[in-house]
């Protein structure tokens, strides 16, 4: 049996869930307790976040290109990347940036950590063994973007179109969970998925995911 694309995508999302107190940011930012600069801050780093991204994902898109469901989820990664950055873009506005400013602003590298090490899993690892890794990370990371947005709105006072960027990665697109599911059980009925690999590359996803936003918390 090769197993449910559900039951190790689940166990996965345990497994790699954060402790209570790991990510101190954004309990704060929920508090409204941290500065409304690091809004600003955000918005500039995952500028860079998202560009890397999405080119981490077209590599990876195409290195699967002989298992076509797992092609299949990255290219909607990819493409939703360029959402991201249309979002990330709006935030920039509503936090008074304007282009120069995130033209010449220099990113700092505990919040680069996570897109360099995602280019690096574009470059080796088995992308089936990524799709488990990043879907499992998707979970906490739409957490904490479910909790910034409320707080943006009921804290700190922004719009609604202000907050879009959060909206769209709080809650998975349907879309989405399909293609991950799809791509994980193509993966385990063609025995292309090593679990303890894919478990490995996800604890590392979210150890630097939460460097990032300690990193956003170093103004």
């Amino acid at each position: 049996m090769a197993g449910s694309a559900s039951d190790v995508l689940d166990s996965a999302v345990r497994d790699l869930a954060p402790g209570p107190g790991a990510n101190t940011l954004v309990p704060a930012i929920a508090a409204g307790e941290a500065p409304r600069e690091v809004f600003a801050t955000l918005a500039l780093e995952q500028h860079h976040v998202i560009t890397s991204d999405r080119r981490s994902f077209r590599h990876l898109a195409g290195r699967a290109a002989a298992e076509p469901p797992v092609a299949a989820f990255f290219t909607f990664l990819a493409d939703g990347e360029r959402v991201a950055l249309e979002h990330v873009r709006t935030l920039a506005t509503a936090c008074g940036l304007t282009e120069r400013e995130t033209a010449e602003y220099e990113p700092r590298p505990g919040c680069q950590a996570y897109p360099a090490y995602a280019a690096w899993l574009a470059l080796g690892a088995e992308p089936a063994d990524a799709v488990l890794a990043f879907a499992a990370n998707f979970t906490a990371w739409g957490g904490y973007c479910r909790a910034v947005g409320q707080a943006m709105r009921h804290r700190y006072g922004f719009t609604d179109e202000a907050c879009a960027f959060f909206d769209f990665f709080a809650a998975p697109a349907p879309e989405l969970t399909d293609r991950t599911l799809t791509a994980l059980q193509h993966a385990l009925d063609a025995a292309t998925l090593d679990h303890t690999r894919a478990l490995r590359y996800g604890r590392l996803l979210q150890a630097y995911e939460l460097m990032f936003w300690e990193g956003l918390g170093k103004g």
